[in-house]
């Protein structure tokens, strides 16, 4: 039979609790609880809270080594990739010089056969020279062109082909399942729900280990479920800040965490709930039965700002929620910083041990939106505005002085477009002539068009919007009365993973699905330019000259929405030697089988000019659907022993 606490030693344990932070832990004094409680009961909850207290310090230790092991695979990688590109070039250098070579003496060769032609014509007349047909040499010499570098690259060390267990095993992260039905909610592919069900596991060890759970502990574990919330407020506020080293760390930048983001959120209204309910438990089981009224109990100061806190982080849980998000997403917006601002004050005062964390939360949180978003990475300019084909897209063009040369300190401390972006990135933009509710309003937007080469003097800055509700409806009302507006961006923002798969391939596969475009159409220039250092040298490099197979897709709903690009642009395009492949509008023709035709051609191309051996890089940006097809694709190929990389590039919101 459990030993019953008296009321004065479990308002004092309760006294001690509220009060112990991790400066507690430095007292020796403190160790046996406050003096002359006796009971065994006591002691326990008092041993209870301070192994709770220093247990959690230990949850940032292990969170700093699991960022560590993706900082270190990150970091391989590229040395990987850089070590790889080297000696391409190398094989490059030394093909060219070979061909060099082979035309001089070819050369001579050819004066030496003009000589003995007399010769050969007064042989015997039984005598025949093979002769290839002029197509066939074609195709020959296009094939040794392009697996000329891989080929030699190959012979200089063994074929280091993956075992099956391997294969299938990259296979298996790279799959992403089908929605969950009825609820019809998207999941991610395999590789993140890992590393998402291994946050939340590290979450529950560190709520659950050596908790005792009977009632007289009940405290014990309420509490520490309010340990293990505040432990994870900088990491939360770490993951959504759009500035922040672990991108420079890991190669993930905050689209690529929000998920991350997202799930910890979910994890940690869960474990307010839990300590919520934990303490509405300790009230019914031991302060009730000693004569504490429950309204006596909720009206007390710590737990009235425990209850603010709590009602905070709940409303922030549900209007994050994708309806609610997707439907009103300024308003979303507006209380997602407003809810947590307040949150973080309540919490603060709530008790002491968590003002380190919120400390550090709200450093984040003002660093990132003070000193970078609003000052150091936005710029503002003049643009221009036109209504595409369909009446119900936008396109904005913006001229971008590229004035400030860019450094490695520029980008750590605020690279702004004025430096200059790349592919695949995305500005936050904001057109405060519109109305005086878009003075504090930002939308993501990916740059639509190319990249500034490093010695351009101007960057041409394209946007495809396409109006639904809110912003983009607001917007298009208003280029339909001007067409020019003053247009403010802060970023750029945005991972490099996808062009690096590319550039690190020996064939290229990039689809895109209706306003996906934005995304493809800027990292298929990219790689066209990889070999030139400015416009000149790109204008002037034959198709030929690509070292790449690149197949370009474009799936579109409307055949107006060609007038995103231009026919003229898509020709230019695929003059640099881009297999460009636009099927007829899906509103007429359906959908065609993208995974079978992504198949195909990475099968097709990989064995013709690789011996299927080849590295394939896909990218994929548009609808779940097709991102999840393309994904599925290229997670079979790579059962079958292909060495195919995938990037899915779409926002997180």
């Amino acid at each position: 039979m459990e030993e019953v606490i008296s009321n004065s030693d479990l308002s004092a344990a309760l006294r001690f609790a509220l009060r112990a932070t991790w400066s507690t832990l430095q007292s020796k004094d403190t160790a046996e609880g406050p003096p002359g409680r006796d009971s065994a009961q006591f002691r326990a909850l008092i041993a209870g809270i301070l192994f709770s207290r220093h247990f959690i310090l230990t949850y940032q230790a292990v969170i700093a080594s699991l960022l560590l092991a993706f900082t270190l695979a990150h970091w391989t990688t590229k040395y990987r990739r850089w070590r790889r590109k080297i000696q391409i070039s190398k094989a490059r250098k030394r093909a060219a010089e070979n061909k060099a070579i082979e035309h001089k003496e070819d050369s001579k060769g050819s004066q030496k056969s003009t000589e003995d032609s007399y010769c050969i014509s007064s042989s015997s007349s039984s005598s025949t020279l093979q002769r290839t047909d002029p197509s066939t040499a074609k195709s020959i010499g296009q094939a040794d062109e392009r697996t000329s570098l891989l080929k030699h690259q190959e012979s200089q060390s063994p074929n280091r082909r993956r075992t099956w267990w391997s294969t299938q095993v990259r296979a298996w992260l790279t799959y992403q399942p089908q929605p969950i039905p009825v609820f019809n909610r998207v999941l991610p592919s395999n590789s993140t729900s890992v590393v998402i069900l291994l946050f939340i596991a590290i979450n529950l060890f560190y709520t659950l280990y050596k908790v005792p759970f009977s009632i007289s502990m009940l405290f014990v574990f309420a509490d520490r479920a309010s340990l293990v919330f505040v432990a994870n407020l900088p990491w939360l506020y770490l993951f959504a800040a759009k500035n922040q080293p672990i991108k420079m760390l890991t190669g993930y930048s905050y689209e690529s965490l929000n998920i991350v983001h997202r799930r910890l959120g979910e994890t940690m209204c869960l474990l307010a709930l839990v300590h919520s309910a934990g303490m509405v438990g300790v009230w019914y089981t031991l302060l009730r039965p000693v004569g504490l009224t429950l309204a006596a109990f909720l009206l007390s100061k710590i737990i009235l700002l425990g209850i603010g806190a709590f009602v905070a982080y709940e409303a922030i849980y549900f209007t994050s929620l994708g309806t609610f998000r997707r439907r009103w997403y300024e308003l979303f917006l507006a209380l997602h910083i407003f809810l947590q601002v307040v949150a973080l004050i309540l919490l603060f005062f709530h008790h002491h041990g968590s003002r380190i964390y919120v400390a550090i939360a709200l450093t984040i949180f003002l660093v990132d939106r003070l000193v970078y978003r609003i000052t150091l990475k936005t710029r503002t300019y003049k643009g221009t505005c036109v209504v595409y084909d369909d009446q119900n897209t936008v396109g904005l063009h913006v001229s971008v002085p590229i004035s400030e040369k860019t450094s490695p300190i520029n980008r750590i401390l605020g690279h702004n477009v004025a430096h200059g972006w790349r592919a695949t990135d995305h500005v936050f933009l904001s057109v405060p002539e519109i109305s005086h509710k878009h003075l504090v309003q930002s939308h993501p937007f990916t740059i639509a068009s190319r990249a500034p080469f490093s010695d351009s003097l101007v960057g041409e800055m394209d946007f495809i919007i396409r109006a639904q509700d809110g912003f983009s409806s607001d917007l298009l009302r208003f280029v339909k009365g001007h067409s020019e507006a003053r247009i403010r961006l802060d970023g750029p923002y945005g991972s490099q993973d996808a062009l690096e798969i590319l550039q690190d391939s020996d064939s290229c596969v990039i689809v895109a699905g209706g306003s996906g475009i934005a995304v493809i159409w800027p990292l298929a220039w990219a790689i066209v330019a990889a070999n030139n250092n400015n416009q000149a040298d790109l204008e002037s490099t034959p198709s030929s000259a690509l070292s790449k197979k690149i197949l370009f897709i474009w799936i579109l709903q409307k055949t107006e929405h060609l007038s995103w690009l231009g026919k003229d642009q898509i020709e230019e395009l695929r003059s640099h030697g881009v297999n460009i492949w636009i099927p007829p509008a899906t509103e007429t023709s359906g959908r065609p089988d993208i995974a079978s035709i992504v198949e195909t051609w990475i099968t097709d191309n990989d064995n013709e000019f690789h011996d299927g051996r080849g590295r394939t890089g896909v990218v994929c940006s548009g609808p779940d659907g097709m991102g999840r097809a393309v994904r599925n694709a290229c997670s079979a190929l790579q059962a079958k022993g292909r060495n195919v990389s995938v990037s899915i590039e779409k926002f997180g919101w």
